[in-house]
């Protein structure tokens, strides 16, 4: 397989960076959400910290994957209705747009806090506000509902992966997974 992608098929490393992605999208999703449910205390911190820590490293896969894309071709979208490629597309500039606002609100919203955000515990990020603690509210509430937007997004963008296999029978998804895949 390719390291880069064509106008056929993806590449190495952008199927990389995307499973990758996903992966750290779906395991910060699922910490945020366990840790509201924890009192405050050592275990909440430790989650806490590990989910801050997984965040920036979205947010610079997220740099490196826009980089990535916009340094190669993508290849041509097979679904056969314009609305299908202008939802596709839609649909992939707001992954793009929420994999950047949601670190950047938690990381706000942990300076407005006066929490420091420590990165794997090898180094703390500077703050981004003065503490202020309306402004932590309402990032909390921003940053809330973004959580959702994007859970909601990725759930849209897998059905759709899920239509072009099962219904469609085109290659959209196979062509996603490792290895080398047939088109249709």
């Amino acid at each position: 397989m390719a390291m880069r992608s064509d106008k056929k098929a993806f590449g190495a490393v952008t199927k990389s960076i995307h499973w990758l992605m996903a992966a750290l999208v779906i395991t910060v999703f699922s910490i945020g959400w366990y840790m509201d449910f924890l009192p405050l205390g050592m275990e909440k911190l430790e989650w806490m910290s590990r989910h801050k820590s997984l965040g920036i490293t979205v947010l610079v896969l997220v740099v490196l994957r826009v980089v990535w894309r916009i340094s190669e071709p993508s290849p041509d979208a097979l679904g056969a209705l314009k609305i299908e490629k202008w939802a596709a597309k839609a649909g992939h500039l707001g992954l793009y747009l929420l994999m950047f606002a949601m670190p950047l609100t938690g990381w706000t919203m942990s300076s407005a806090a006066n929490f420091p955000v420590s990165v794997f515990g090898l180094f703390t990020l500077p703050d981004l506000v003065s503490p202020d603690a309306e402004l932590f509210e309402t990032l909390r509430t921003v940053h809330w509902g973004l959580s959702w937007t994007i859970g909601g997004l990725v759930g849209v963008h897998a059905l759709a992966a899920f239509k072009h296999h099962f219904r469609d029978g085109d290659a959209t998804l196979r062509r996603m997974l490792p290895g080398k895949i047939k088109e249709n």
